[in-house]
Formats: C-alpha cells, sequence, structure tokens
C-alpha cells in the first residue's frame, strides 16, 4: 500500500511539495515541542531536530524540517522575528 501524501504550503506564495504525511507529522511535532521552551534560531531549531531524530527518522531531517517550516509559517502556526538573526516562534493567536 503506498504512503499517504500531503501537498505542503510554502510561505512565500510558491509551489508545494508533496511529501510522505508521516513524515510530515513527525517533523511538525518535533518543531512545534521544540518551540515551547524559547524563540529559537533556525541553527538552534536544526540543532534540536537533529537531537531529537537522529537514528529514528529516515531520510533528510534538514530537507525535511525545510520543507514542513515553510509550510508551518503558510499556515501561521509559526513566525521569524524581525531580530538579528532572526528567530522563529510559536504565532501567537
Amino acid at each position: 500500500m503506498p504512503a499517504t501524501k500531503i501537498l505542503t504550503r510554502h510561505s512565500r506564495g510558491k509551489r508545494g511539495l508533496k511529501i510522505d504525511e508521516k513524515k510530515y507529522e513527525t517533523l511538525k511535532k518535533a518543531i512545534l515541542s521544540a518551540f515551547k521552551q524559547k524563540d529559537l534560531t533556525h541553527d538552534e531549531l536544526f540543532e534540536r531536530l537533529d537531537k531529537r531524530l537522529k537514528g529514528l527518522f529516515f531520510g533528510s531531517i534538514h530537507w525535511y524540517g525545510e520543507t514542513v517550516m515553510l509550510d508551518l509559517e503558510a499556515r501561521n502556526l509559526v513566525e521569524r522575528t524581525s531580530s538579528k538573526p532572526p528567530k522563529y516562534r510559536l504565532k501567537s493567536t
């Protein structure tokens, strides 16, 4: 049985990508969990994702992480701050 795919969104209005739904959900959960403690730079976020998912995730954590991050931004769940360097955080509702 083929894996279920979902079409991601892109925060800059570009065309999204079709990715495996299970991988999407794994990365989404890890990303949202990482922001519960504090705002993170891009590097800090991906260090946390690597530590959390290394050996448990089949595929490029960085590639899927970028794809899911752009999707979460497009869905207004995550936002970039205007600080230097930019940080990411959960978008307040």
